[in-house]
């Protein structure tokens, strides 16, 4: 492993520090007090039944403060809040950055605001595949942490779509002016 982590590092000028994953005591590992992300409680129930589901994917970022012998979280809060508070886990996976405080700070929101957002047409082609590949309305719902409600407006979305895709509409405006403003 260490050396795919030379390797990588010398080819992209990029450090690795995912190649280099622990298991951690929880109990090591310390919230910063800068993080402005904050996720809702659906939010972190989808979450938890990632972790659940998935397995965990992604190790938790952080910086070891050798001073107090704790781990900081740099990226990865809301998944230690589950692990420790809802799944009760003993370790976790973590991953060491060792930056000062200014530059661990800028991760902290790099890594948050680069996540990207969900769009309605990928949502709704996304909830069509599902519909097609026999998911009921309460599996997407619980799988992809929506409401009920949330599901049906997006498979409105799209049946609609599909009911008017071949319609050829009338130029109503064009109509509704002779009719009711007759050239004189």
């Amino acid at each position: 492993m260490r050396k795919i982590r030379r390797f990588h590092h010398l080819i992209y000028n990029i450090s690795f520090p995912v190649l280099n994953v622990s298991l951690v005591n929880i109990d090591k590992i310390v919230a910063n007090d800068y993080n402005p992300n904050k996720v809702a409680p659906p939010e972190l129930e989808l979450l938890k039944i990632s972790i659940v589901e998935d397995g965990f994917t992604q190790p938790i970022v952080c910086y070891y403060d050798t001073e107090k012998d704790e781990y900081k979280i740099v990226d990865g809060y809301h998944r230690y809040f589950v692990s420790k508070n809802i799944l009760h886990l003993k370790e976790i996976p973590i991953t060491i950055i060792n930056k000062p405080l200014v530059n661990r700070m800028a991760s902290t929101v790099r890594h948050n605001r680069a996540r990207g957002t969900h769009s309605i047409d990928g949502m709704t082609n996304l909830i069509e595949s599902l519909i097609n590949l026999g998911w009921k309305d309460s599996e997407i719902a619980s799988n992809l942490g929506m409401d009920h409600e949330e599901v049906i407006r997006l498979k409105q979305s799209t049946f609609l779509k599909d009911i008017f895709m071949h319609h050829k509409f009338s130029k109503c405006w064009k109509e509704f002016e002779d009719n009711y403003y007759p050239k004189e």
